[in-house]
C-alpha cells in the first residue's frame, strides 16, 4: 500500500491510514457527529437526524479488536471505519441489541462498520480507502463476503464499490424511523 511512517501507511497523496486507539475516542465522536449532522441532511429531516445519532456511532469493541481504521490528511482526522468478526451489524455502544458473538467466516459475512467521512473531505477517496482496507483485512480473516447497513448518504459509495442491496429497513430505536439499506458483497 505504501510506506509505513510512525505506525501509519501513507496511501494516497496526503492521506494516511492507521488503527484507531483509545486516545482517538473523542475526536472520532466529534467526526461522527459532524458527518451525521451534515451528510444526512439531504436525505433526512431533523427528527430522523436526531434519531440517527442514537442508533449510530462508535462501537469501542472495534477499537479493542484492532479492526477500526482512521484516515488522516496532514495530521487531521478526516475519516474512519472498520470491520468486525462479531455479530453486530451496525450501531454504537449505546445501541440496543448489540451482540459480541463471533461469526464463522466460512458461513457468515464480515461486518463493515461505522464508516464516516468528514464533511470537508467527501468525494476525495476517504471512504473508498477505508472500505478497501476493511475488505482486505476481512479477506485475510477468512471471510468470503461482507455486509453493511448503509445510510442513504452512503448508498452511492457502496454501490460503486460493488455492494448490492439485500433489504431495505427502517430503524426506529432512536425515536423516529430512519431508512437504511442492508447490503452485501462477495470478497
Amino acid at each position: 500500500m505504501g510506506a509505513t511512517i510512525n505506525g501509519s501507511d501513507m496511501v494516497s497523496g496526503d492521506l494516511s491510514v492507521r488503527l484507531a486507539a483509545r486516545q482517538d475516542l473523542e475526536p472520532l465522536r466529534l467526526l461522527m457527529d459532524a458527518a451525521i449532522s451534515e451528510l444526512l441532511r439531504p436525505f433526512l429531516d431533523e427528527e430522523q437526524i436526531a434519531s440517527s445519532r442514537l442508533i449510530m456511532g462508535l462501537d469501542v469493541q472495534l477499537i479493542e479488536d484492532r479492526t477500526y481504521f482512521i484516515v488522516e490528511a496532514d495530521g487531521e482526522l478526516v475519516g474512519c471505519g472498520g470491520w468486525s468478526r462479531r455479530a453486530t451489524l451496525y450501531g454504537g455502544d449505546r445501541t440496543p441489541g448489540r451482540s459480541p458473538a463471533l461469526l464463522d467466516p466460512q458461513v457468515d459475512s464480515a461486518r463493515i462498520r461505522a464508516m464516516y467521512t468528514s464533511p470537508s473531505h467527501v468525494r476525495r477517496g476517504v471512504g473508498r480507502l477505508v472500505l478497501a482496507r476493511c475488505e482486505a483485512a476481512a479477506r485475510e480473516g477468512g471471510f468470503r463476503t461482507a455486509e453493511l447497513m448503509a445510510t442513504m448518504a452512503g448508498l452511492p459509495l457502496y454501490r460503486a464499490c460493488g455492494y448490492v442491496p439485500v433489504e431495505q429497513v427502517e430503524d426506529a430505536r432512536g425515536g423516529v424511523p430512519v431508512p437504511l439499506m442492508r447490503m452485501r458483497k462477495d470478497l
